[in-house]
């Protein structure tokens, strides 16, 4: 179960504080609903999601973006963002040379202000990367082996323990592998000095850090069956049955017309999530446009979606413009955040229904009719209240609602400010005396959930009238 570590700046947390609760709400009309009305009522007509997010939460899983920090401060990356995904993965602000710029010498601030937007957007993290040959500053390529193996496990365990409870996933160690048909590993500073033994170690001191992060390795060109993955499929399955703590494999799944989704890439997912291990898809780009770039995503989105232990998917980038190789046009939205053909075919793919491809929606954009963004008002121990701000788009509305998914055992014991009806763990609040809106004016609902804090709810897109 994850929680929160209060660094300053994040939310904090609290009792029940049932009066601070009924001050807030002043004078306005509060519709208050146990837990037994809540699965009493009328049930709504099922509807397929609109967003990424919401329709793989639908499905169990989540579908991240990797995030820049300098990006964040660019209305429509974060509307985008905010709108489209339920995780989050550090594009580099994780990175032994961002984390640990000199030896023993930390710095967490670029990193802490992904963590700390996707907290307060109620997101996911995965925490990339820990040990990797590439980006690393070069005080650790100049030790030796004694000296080496103490600066990885302490950087392991510094930075796990920053962010202890608050990563979902760590990839652990990254790219240990040669390309290629010999399936050896790849020199680096740990592989020549530390030996074959280095990942092992690596994974035992995260665990050690960390004991509740799913533990991960990750690579690229390993997503369907050949020398690669069999090299680091034989690995998984010594560490299974050598009880080394592996919790899960990442497929960065960077595919291009030379370098397609191959044929066999559901079975090699299911053959690792075989080994009692959680795959994870953790980089996807595909270069490409149009129907073909529509139809691999789709296809990528369906693998996952047919093994039982394909947890989540994560794009690497969110618009073109900011992606590692934007000649290539591999991501789901446009220089402009454009949805994309391949938007609506992962959508669709998800059981989501696509919006108009050329609605970039979000925030700032005068075509959004409403957006929905969530906070943690207060927490405590076994809840906490959940708070929903709605702002109208560029036009005003006179009605709005919005869909919010809670993780079992959490039960929604009150709302405020909004009318509620429920489907499953799915509760869908619509608009009472606050559903008129001036254009760009906000108001909220509010909720208190018992049952534990931790997921927190995914809320799905704003829906005007």
């Amino acid at each position: 179960m994850r929680m929160i570590r209060k660094r300053s700046g994040t939310r904090g947390g609290g009792g029940p504080a049932r009066g601070r609760l009924r001050a807030a709400l002043g004078g306005a009309t509060t519709v208050l609903l146990t837990a037994t009305a809540l699965a009493a009522l009328p049930q709504s007509t099922a509807h397929a999601a609109d967003t990424l997010g919401a329709a793989a939460a639908e499905k169990g899983r989540y579908f991240g973006a990797a995030v820049a920090a300098n990006h964040l401060g660019e209305a429509q990356y974060a509307a985008t963002l905010d709108r489209e995904f339920n995780s989050v993965t550090p594009e580099n602000e994780m990175k032994w040379d961002a984390v640990e710029p000199n030896r023993g010498s930390f710095s967490f601030s670029r990193a802490d202000q992904i963590v700390d937007h996707a907290q307060g957007k109620g997101m996911e993290v995965r925490g990339h990367t820990l040990v990797w040959h590439s980006q690393l500053p070069g005080w650790v390529s100049g030790l030796g082996a004694t000296d080496l193996r103490s600066a990885m496990n302490n950087h392991i365990t510094q930075v796990m323990t920053h962010y202890k409870g608050e990563i979902h996933s760590w990839d652990v160690v990254n790219e240990a592998f040669q390309d290629g048909g010999s399936g050896a590993r790849r020199s680096s500073p740990f592989q020549d000095k530390l030996g074959d033994g280095f990942i092992e170690e690596a994974f035992r001191t995260a665990r050690a850090a960390d004991p509740n992060a799913k533990l991960c390795y990750n690579d690229y060109n390993t997503d369907g069956v050949n020398a690669k993955s069999n090299a680091v499929y034989t690995m998984v399955r010594d560490f299974k049955s050598r009880g080394v703590p592996i919790d899960c494999v990442g497929f960065q799944s960077h595919f291009n017309p030379n370098s397609p989704v191959p044929s066999d890439y559901r079975a090699n997912l299911q053959r690792f999530a075989d080994l009692g291990v959680d795959v994870q898809i953790t980089e996807l780009d595909i270069e490409g446009s149009g129907q073909a770039q529509a139809t691999n995503y789709g296809n990528v989105v369906r693998a996952c979606l047919a093994v039982t232990r394909c947890t989540g998917i994560t794009v690497w980038g969110i618009p073109d413009k900011y992606s590692w190789r934007s000649s290539g046009t591999p991501l789901l939205f446009d220089d402009n955040y454009n949805k994309k053909p391949a938007y609506d075919a992962a959508l669709s793919a998800l059981g989501g229904t696509p919006g108009d491809p050329g609605d970039p929606g979000g925030p700032g954009d005068p075509t959004a009719a409403c957006t929905a963004t969530y906070s943690t008002a207060e927490q405590w121990s076994g809840g906490y209240n959940g708070k929903v701000t709605i702002t109208a788009g560029g036009s005003p509305i006179s009605g709005w609602s919005v869909n919010v998914t809670l993780a079992s055992p959490q039960q929604v014991v009150s709302v405020w400010n909004g009318s509620p009806t429920s489907n499953g763990n799915v509760m869908t609040v619509r608009s009472t005396w606050n559903g008129s809106l001036a254009a760009g004016a906000s108001t909220s609902f509010g909720f208190t959930v018992n049952g534990g804090t931790t997921p927190p709810p995914q809320v799905g897109a704003c829906t005007a009238s």
